[in-house]
């Protein structure tokens, strides 16, 4: 692992969760279905998901969760290109209304990937959810359809977000400097 500071705090904790608790409002109010789906795109998107859907009970919202986890990362920086899955779905998408939950929306290619996905698995519908939106790096045509905030082209941990598996357990957002300035 590189040399690196974890500093600048972006977001803070209470940031995240009045953020969460306004897409909670805003997905239960346009998700008004029976065979609602949420599934989590692991690793990152875990601790988001589950604030999310803990704070459905109040609307009488009861998805299905499920996860996938795709991977066109590695160890690096920057995305591969090459979108990967590493764990699939178990739940029955035929006829449903997904909501996809990620952490970060960086170029676009995971996400695609798996709107498409389960749109050819027979999903009714398929919506996405992201913590962050870093539009800089977009390599694919997709916008999500509920967001958290947007970030600029910097490199961040916490909340479900990592480096090298690390930092995810962190209660705010931060951004990453490494000790040459640059992400490799």
């Amino acid at each position: 692992m590189r040399t690196h500071h974890v500093r600048d705090v972006l977001f803070t904790s209470e940031q995240i969760q009045q953020r969460v608790r306004a897409l909670i409002h805003e997905i239960a109010g346009s998700c008004e279905t029976e065979n609602l789906v949420m599934i989590g795109v692991l690793r990152g998107g875990f601790i988001f998901l589950a604030d999310l859907v803990r704070g459905f009970a109040e609307y009488n919202l009861h998805p299905r969760i499920d996860f996938i986890t795709l991977s066109s990362y590695g160890s690096g920086t920057e995305s591969g290109g090459t979108v990967r899955i590493c764990h699939d779905t178990d739940e029955d998408l035929r006829g449903a209304d997904v909501v996809i939950v990620d952490d970060i929306l960086d170029s676009g290619r995971t996400l695609a990937f798996a709107k498409e996905l389960f749109l050819k698995r027979g999903a009714r519908s398929v919506r996405t959810c992201v913590l962050l939106d870093k539009k800089a790096n977009r390599a694919a045509k997709i916008e999500a359809d509920y967001t958290g905030f947007p970030v600029d082209d910097v490199f961040v941990v916490g909340y479900g977000l990592d480096y090298d598996n690390r930092y995810r357990e962190l209660p705010y957002i931060a951004k990453v400097t490494f000790e040459n300035g640059k992400m490799e």
